[in-house]
């Protein structure tokens, strides 16, 4: 199964995206294809006999051309013919390259690529791993802006584009205006056209054709091909509406008298001022689309352009495209940091808020990690990089919040069925409008006009923009609140559950453990019980195998020597030390080791309800030790469970520990439900029991959670947790506060209710004035709405969708 990406700049509203998105699925090979309006980007899933030819063939034969890039690649170490080939080889069997081409002479590729598919570092990355070292020719940023650098220029040439049409517009309304007299005499009164009037209609005729040759070009170029193809779109409204205005008037103007006096009306004013109108809508929709979007260009300028590099020939500044790991950065006091890495030499704090989004910078030493694009405090450091290109934190979270802004929620279904045939239909009710007024007897200025109006006032843009625009203002919002949305379904699916459950160690609690009680059972002193259980500990990760060995170090306490260590999931260890079987871990470990202790069950009972993890050990079936250890309750998490308990959700406690210590924590917080001594294995089942009540949603850290991630209907990984448990993940809280859950869901329900405002916004908006403009309903006392009107109403409207869902910036706050 091959994946790709097509940029599209050819899709203007809902309909277009339904249109590439059938396109492309009847490919033969297509499994899966969605297209986002907002990111103009199409996702493909294929498999042959579907090739990257018959996808762009497609696409372009429907009009939608995908939209191609250029780089050029400076490449060291080729020496033949043989090894321009093999350059070329790898580069062509990237998904999404359509040509390379690899000069010996120059050392340099230059490659065409489809934008959204591959980027230039994926390219330079190729080449490299095939065993050349490459690099972008240009300037490197954490990740390519594609869209960014769109909206930009997009919002500027509209900006240009909807001047230049005012400009040519205002004479043309004016001398409408003031001609409105003379032809009131002439049609009412049977008066000649004077020769005022005639040089009236060819200067608006001129004026006129200008607006439309120039700023109204893009919509004739776009809109009138997808007329011919039998597949109208926005553009195609337009471009009907204001042609046929203009197309009609120039009649007029050139044979008059060869039309009846009440049919000797000129629109000139309409064609110009629809073509003004829904550019300056275009505009503010572009602007607001770019604030929408802001969140990915803060991250993006987070990286520095260039970094001190320790040389053996000293310092030098390199950009950081040609950084590579392993190098050794200096890092100067309030600099920011170019990749990531590992602190060589130094100490001091280093602002992680951008990731984190706890504003209290961290205590950094050698061996430490830092992260691109955090901030160093006071101290002067050096580090060695780890991680560069789309391997860093940086460009992985920006890809991650770029991923969840090209989703489609199940809630875009009903749009799609929608849009799929609102523009057939509403050019079917406007010519249905011209036949009946004329047919009522209305005459034919009143039907053309009310037919003119039906077509402009129509506004398919407003239901296609009505859940991207959403999406992408609120999953930048997440990542600036240090909530990454990895798929941007994950919001709906968030928003609707009715329990979260969380998991204890790491994620409640501090995830880091102390010894508390040690209690011998036989005739084994503390210190014989600490090295035995230090020795077995030794090679573990886990938090209590922390604290025991931190309890050994702290009594200078030498560990004893133990082998065959064996992990026994969920229960402990097992191990050979000083001739007999050693285990150590909860009291189902002791039932395997066959280990009565009964006899100490209440002293266990006691250590459990103060909240602690009660350890055992046994030498074969012998009890020699009882451990009780201590994980001390994160501050924040009280307010996080009361936080989620004021949303309407219930909250659960999913945790390996017993019963009694479960119990003791969730007493502390108020947790609702607690499901305790759950081996991972059954973490999953655990889910299952939680799902009785409703959708769930689970919280961990752990590669032990990664289950119950995957398990449940939304996973949230604490960011501080495993490589795994991110992944298992539709979630990740970049920090350790547990209240970003409930920021979290206050963000998902913030999202999901701006969506359903936009939609009942676009729904209503078309199904309240396409009959206004159809003439049926007239509030106003008129008979309907005129052409510009329309315009203006119908460039609001998709500003409205957009204004509304920037709300969302300052949402969860």
């Amino acid at each position: 199964m091959t994946k790709t990406s097509f940029t599209i700049d050819a899709m203007h509203c809902g309909s277009c995206t339904g249109r590439v998105e059938r396109v492309l699925m009847g490919v033969p090979g297509v499994h899966q294809a969605s297209a986002n309006l907002m990111a103009r980007r199409a996702d493909v899933e294929f498999d042959a006999p579907a090739t990257l030819p018959d996808l762009l063939g497609a696409l372009d034969a429907a009009g939608y051309p995908a939209t191609l890039g250029t780089a050029r690649l400076d490449i060291e170490g080729m020496t033949c013919a043989s090894c321009t080939g093999r350059v070329e080889r790898a580069l062509m069997a990237m998904p999404g390259v359509t040509s390379a081409s690899v000069n010996l002479a120059t050392q340099s590729a230059q490659v065409s690529y489809i934008e959204g598919a591959v980027s230039p570092d994926d390219l330079a990355k190729t080449v490299t791993d095939a065993g050349y070292s490459a690099h972008r020719g240009d300037a490197h940023t954490a990740a390519p802006a594609p869209v960014t650098q769109r909206q930009a220029a997009e919002a500027a040439r509209l900006k240009r584009h909807f001047l230049i049409a005012l400009a040519l517009s205002l004479p043309v309304m004016m001398l409408a205006m003031g001609g409105h007299w003379v032809l009131d005499q002439h049609i009412h009164h049977g008066a000649p056209i004077s020769l005022a009037m005639r040089i009236n209609w060819w200067v608006q005729l001129v004026l006129s054709a200008l607006v439309l040759a120039f700023p109204g070009r893009a919509f004739l170029r776009v809109g009138i091909p997808a007329l011919l193809r039998g597949a109208p779109e926005m553009n195609s409204l337009v471009a009907m509406g204001s042609l046929a205005a203009f197309l009609y008037s120039t009649l007029v103007t050139l044979l008059p008298y060869a039309l009846p006096a009440s049919a000797r009306v000129v629109y000139f004013e309409a064609a110009a001022t629809i073509v003004t109108l829904i550019l300056l809508g275009r505009w503010l929709e572009a602007r607001a689309k770019g604030r929408a979007g802001e969140a990915i260009s803060r991250l993006i300028r987070l990286q520095p352009k260039t970094a001190r590099v320790q040389t053996p020939n000293g310092i030098e500044e390199r950009p950081i495209s040609a950084l590579a790991t392993g190098d050794i950065l200096l890092l100067a006091p309030g600099e920011r940091v170019a990749l990531d890495g590992v602190i060589t030499e130094g100490a001091g704090h280093i602002d992680e808020s951008m990731l984190t989004g706890e504003p209290i910078p961290v205590s950094k030493s050698e061996g430490d990690a830092i992260t691109g694009g955090t901030i160093n405090g006071e101290a002067a450091l050096s580090y060695r990089v780890t991680a560069t290109g789309g391997d860093t934190v940086l460009a992985r979270i920006i890809a991650m919040v770029e991923t969840a802004q090209g989703a489609k929620l199940p809630v875009q279904a009903l749009v799609d069925r929608v849009t799929r045939v609102f523009v057939p239909a509403v050019m079917v009710l406007s010519l249905s409008t011209f036949v009946i007024w004329l047919l009522a007897g209305m005459g034919f200025t009143h039907a053309f006009v009310a037919a003119i109006s039906v077509m402009i006032i129509a506004c398919p843009c407003a239901m296609g923009l009505a859940t991207p625009v959403s999406i992408l203002v609120g999953t930048g919002r997440g990542a600036e609140l240090g909530l990454l949305f990895r798929r941007g379904d994950a919001l709906q699916r968030l928003s609707e559950v009715t329990i979260i459950g969380f998991d204890k160690t790491g994620t409640l609690t501090q995830g880091k453990p102390a010894l508390t009680d040690l209690v011998p059972l036989a005739d084994l002193t503390e210190d014989q019980i600490l090295a035995l259980a230090a020795g077995a500990e030794a090679r573990s990760e886990h938090p209590l195998a922390r604290a025991i060995l931190d309890a050994a170090g702290a009594r200078d306490i030498a560990h004893a020597p133990v082998k065959r260590v064996k992990a026994l999931a969920g229960m402990g260890l097992r191990a050979q030390a000083e001739g007999a079987q050693l285990w150590l871990g909860n009291a189902q470990a002791m039932v395997q080791a066959g280990a009565d202790i009964t006899p100490f069950a209440a002293d266990a009972k006691a250590l459990a309800a103060k909240g602690r993890t009660p350890v055992w050990m046994a030498f074969d079936d012998k009890p020699v030790a009882l451990m009780a250890l201590s994980d001390p309750i994160k501050p924040e998490a009280r307010a996080a469970i009361d936080a989620l308990h004021r949303a309407g959700v219930q909250v659960a406690m999913v945790t390996g520990d017993t019963r009694a210590t479960a119990q003791a924590v969730a007493d502390t917080l108020g947790i609702d439900r607690v499901e305790a001594e759950v081996l991972p294995d059954g973490k999953r089942d655990a889910i299952e029991r939680l799902r009785s009540d409703g959708l769930v949603a689970f919280v961990g850290d752990g590669i032990n959670d990664a289950p119950a991630l995957a398990a449940a209907d939304v996973g949230l990984a604490i960011g501080t947790g495993t490589d795994v448990a991110i992944e298992a993940a539709q979630v990740v809280l970049m920090g350790g506060d547990p209240q970003g859950v409930a920021r979290a869901l206050t963000l998902s329900r913030a999202v999901m209710r701006n969506i359903k405002q936009n939609l009942f916004w676009a729904f209503a908006y078309n199904v309240a004035l396409i009959p206004v403009a159809m003439g049926v309903l007239v509030p106003f006392g008129g008979p309907g709405l005129s052409p510009m009107l329309a315009a203006g109403a119908m460039a609001f409207s998709s500003v409205f969708v957009v204004s509304n869902a920037l709300r969302l910036r300052r949402a969860a706050s």
